[in-house]
């Protein structure tokens, strides 16, 4: 679900100023979980990151009696209008000469989507856990019941990252 647009434009008709621009705006923000953070494995448990973990809960697993629990879509989409005001008034910025604009921009939309993303997991009414769950969290000493909350690594464990992705241009 990202904010796209689409611009053709040949760099032969840039100027230094405009490839610039065009250099800021190639770039992109996202949310989601590094594949190489890792869930810690209960005894007997194999471990799984917590990236896998995140696609399962986003989607859910009905084979194993896992209902999807969405958090990550519905967080990003809950900040998508303000993500959009800020992309637009940093675009200005950025033709005007201010070519930090769109990058700091980004950051900050990268620290709003993660918090929205965290908020959900807090806030939404998610299907209840499995007695099985629930159980297995007590004999661990967790009284919680609540989805996606055990010990808060999950929750802690997304961030945002800047990434460049190129808009088709001629050259």
């Amino acid at each position: 679900m990202p904010i796209t647009s689409k611009l053709t434009v040949k760099d032969s008709q840039l100027d230094p100023f405009g490839r610039a621009v065009m250099r800021e705006l190639e770039k992109r923000v996202v949310i989601g979980i590094p594949g190489d953070s890792m869930h810690p494995a209960e005894k007997g448990e194999v471990p799984i990151s917590n990236a896998a973990l995140g696609y399962l809960f986003e989607h859910g697993q009905p084979e194993k009696n896992l209902p999807a629990r969405a958090h990550l879509v519905p967080g990003v989409e809950r900040i998508a209008e303000e993500a959009a005001a800020r992309l637009k008034a940093a675009a200005a910025k950025a033709l005007t000469g201010d070519l930090d604009a769109p990058e700091k921009a980004l950051h900050a939309i990268g620290l709003l989507g993660v918090s929205a993303v965290q908020q959900e997991i807090t806030d939404r009414a998610f299907a209840p856990l499995a007695e099985r769950t629930i159980k297995g969290r007590l004999r661990r000493g967790r009284t919680g019941t609540k989805p996606l909350i055990d010990t808060g690594a999950y929750r802690r464990s997304f961030q945002y990252a800047i990434i460049r992705h190129n808009i088709s241009h001629d050259h």
